[in-house]
Order: structure tokens, then C-alpha cells, then sequence
């Protein structure tokens, strides 16, 4: 019974392993790991709810410590689209932005947007710096530099 586990977990291993290698998402390699262990367990008849539990254990464990790191390594090179390489950058007001008109808009690299006030209420003038903080579908969310 205990090597039928074992193949068992190594098959889950494979599994796992494969839809992290299709994907490249970083879903799945935690279970790999949880997967793994159990495998080791039942090669030495653990039983199988030691098995079971050291799976689940091991595989929170690998998510909660190494998933922020495996995340922040592997977008670094990650190029962000157009809209999200604005966030940050300087705008000037080329139309009058109040938000309770619906009114503004802005140039940003060249290129004209909607735009609206982080704050309600606020009236930002034709010809101000202001900075990008977010975006809103096709609206950017702007403040005073």
C-alpha cells in the first residue's frame, strides 16, 4: 500500500510540476513541494493522514515564505504596458479638470487623456504640472505636483 502512495504523490508531483512549466504562473509549484514530502512519507509508511496534512502544511508553507520572493524575481523584467508606465509620470493640464463637471484632460507623453482629480471638489487649471497616481479605465487619476 505504501508504494501505491508513493506513486500516487509522484504522479501529483509530475502533475503539478507540468502545469507550473505550461503555465509559468506560479500556481502550482507550492504543491510540488507539498507533493514531494508526502511522497517521502509514504515511502516510509506514514500514514495517510501524515501524509495528507504534511502535504497541505508544507505546500502553505512554501506559498506563505518563498511565494512574495519567486513573485517580486521573476516580474522584475516584466514590461509594463503603456498605461501602467504612466503611473508616476508628469502631466500638464491641457483642459480644465473638475470632477463634478466631468470635465479634463491632460498631456502625458505626448499624448492627450481624460483626466480626473484624486480629491473631489478640487479644480486643477489649464497649464498646472500634476502627476500621475492611477488609472480609471480610460481616465487618468492625476494630483498636484
Amino acid at each position: 500500500m505504501a508504494m501505491n502512495l508513493t506513486v500516487i504523490w509522484l504522479i501529483a508531483l509530475a502533475v503539478f510540476i507540468v502545469i507550473e512549466l505550461v503555465t509559468l504562473a506560479l500556481t502550482t509549484i507550492w504543491f510540488a513541494g507539498g507533493s514531494l514530502i508526502a511522497a517521502v512519507a509514504a515511502a516510509f509508511s506514514a500514514p495517510l493522514w501524515l501524509q495528507i496534512l504534511l502535504f497541505i502544511v508544507v505546500s502553505l508553507l512554501l506559498l506563505w515564505f518563498t511565494r512574495p520572493l519567486a513573485v517580486r524575481y521573476f516580474n522584475k523584467d516584466r514590461v509594463r504596458t503603456n498605461v501602467e508606465s504612466m503611473i508616476g509620470m508628469q502631466a500638464i493640464v491641457t483642459s480644465e479638470i473638475y470632477n463634478l463637471e466631468g470635465i479634463g484632460e491632460v498631456k502625458v507623453g505626448g499624448q492627450e487623456w481624460s483626466a480626473r482629480t484624486l480629491y473631489e471638489g478640487m479644480r486643477l487649471p489649464v497649464g498646472m504640472v500634476v502627476v500621475v497616481r492611477q488609472v480609471s479605465g480610460v481616465k487618468l487619476i492625476v494630483e498636484p505636483k
